[in-house]
């Protein structure tokens, strides 16, 4: 896959819904399915849907809309999501016990092998089917593994330290659920999950909706 360009990253947010709305179609034995359809169900306009289909590669048929079953193929292929990979989970609290137990993972290709923590209460139990290992042995249980992707929910004090830890491992990924601004090296990839800003957001926006009604 090209090099991710900044001015990409809307437009790959939006996939995931396409995909979802996509997968009803071929539910339902729909073949073709076009981007005004998809636009109405998520309420954008239609040249927005095409612009953000176009960088997967595919290319739509005039009158008949995008073929679903290479729809589906080119937006797995682009998001990565049509191979299976090794992900871990640091920090086995309250956030991350509720993502070891989130379904769509699989679905997309995101298998959780093990989680890693500190608390002596939870090592070595299973947590939605994921053995928690010691935090201890991260380094040493991880280095040289097929593990790329790692999904960090520790303390935000801890952050930063765990990331070298990470780093060290050779996690080339890293989801950051903490509020920390983590340092890493140029090749490896961190996504801040700011949790607290979608909540703002969702905020505003009812509060809008309530000065607008009379």
């Amino acid at each position: 896959m090209a090099r991710l360009k900044i001015s990409f990253t809307p437009s790959i947010r939006r996939l995931p819904s396409y995909l979802h709305i996509i997968r009803n179609a071929q539910r339902n034995s729909q073949f073709y399915i076009s981007g005004t359809v998809i636009a109405q169900e998520l309420n954008l306009e239609p040249i927005q849907v095409r612009k953000d289909l176009a960088i997967t590669g595919i290319i739509g048929k005039p009158k008949k809309g995008y073929p679903v079953d290479a729809l589906i193929a080119a937006v797995e292929r682009y998001l990565g999501w049509d191979e299976m990979h090794d992900a871990i989970v640091v920090g086995a609290g309250n956030l991350g016990s509720a993502l070891m137990g989130y379904p769509e993972f699989r679905i997309h290709g995101l298998h959780i092998v093990a989680a890693f923590d500190t608390d002596p209460d939870k090592i070595g139990k299973k947590i939605h089917g994921v053995t928690v290992l010691n935090l201890a042995d991260l380094e040493s249980t991880i280095r040289g593994s097929k593990v790329d992707y790692a999904i960090l929910t520790v303390p935000s004090p801890q952050a930063q330290e765990t990331a070298d830890t990470l780093v060290r491992s050779g996690i080339r990924a890293i989801w950051n659920f903490t509020n920390a601004k983590l340092k890493v090296p140029d090749d490896v990839v961190v996504h801040r999950e700011d949790l607290s800003s979608g909540y703002a957001l969702l905020s505003v926006m009812l509060q809008t909706r309530k000065s607008q009604t009379p």
